[in-house]
């Protein structure tokens, strides 16, 4: 059965009882913050947001510039890309502007070959996009690479390469994979993955640039 309160009722419980106090107390603290949270997304979170997707261009007009002039000695911009996108990273982090200001940021460092600082942005960086997080994940088997860590590289590669399958990044990343598991002299596996891009994906650019026969060859013949 239901009971029926009134407001004066609800003052002498809220007065006499002990557990019924703390109960309105802690359900009010709750609504307070739900209201606040929400409060905070509606007025703030959001518009910084959509302010954040604008942080990054800057630093990449001068990135776009600098790699279709890579012969220029002249300086494009006063603009210092990755100060900018320090910058961009430290104010919008958390934000989609920031994420992907993680992520041009890396790419700058791997250019400057910096894997280390480029491995700790990566691996912070949260995207819902499925073909970002692949290549994010796929940069992270870049730089494990380029630092010799040839078993944790193929994980990595291994991992993108079925983060939304398509027949682009997939078979890269496949081909990746089996470099390193060459350099590891596991022929047996670098083979399977030759054999996966020419079974899964024999149009792909990957396929038909470098030629899987001849890479399926190699490894059968060092597997023996």
């Amino acid at each position: 059965m239901t009971e029926n309160f009134s407001f004066d009722d609800l003052k002498e419980r809220y007065k006499n009882s002990k557990i019924f106090k703390i109960i309105s107390i802690s359900v009010s603290v709750l609504l307070i913050g739900v209201l606040g949270f929400l409060g905070y997304r509606q007025f703030i979170w959001k518009p910084d947001n959509e302010k954040s997707k604008e942080a990054y261009v800057p630093a990449l007009n001068v990135i776009v510039q600098e790699q279709n002039n890579p012969q220029s000695n002249a300086k494009i911009s006063s603009i210092d890309p990755i100060k900018k996108l320090q910058g961009a990273v430290k104010k919008y982090d958390g934000k989609i502007g920031g994420e992907i200001s993680k992520y041009i940021l890396a790419t700058q460092y791997i250019r400057n070959d910096k894997y280390k600082q480029a491995l700790v942005l990566l691996e912070d960086i949260s995207v819902d996009d499925t073909y970002l997080t692949a290549m994010i994940v796929g940069l992270q088997g870049d730089c494990k690479s380029e630092l010799k860590k040839y078993a944790e590289a193929v994980e990595l590669y291994n991992e993108a390469s079925k983060i939304n399958e398509n027949s682009v990044t997939s078979p890269m990343y496949l081909f990746k994979a089996a470099l390193n598991s060459e350099k590891l002299k596991k022929n047996s596996e670098a083979l399977a993955y030759y054999e996966e891009i020419a079974f899964h994906y024999p149009n792909s650019f990957i396929a038909k640039q470098k030629n899987m026969e001849k890479y399926i060859a190699r490894s059968a013949n060092k597997k023996k």
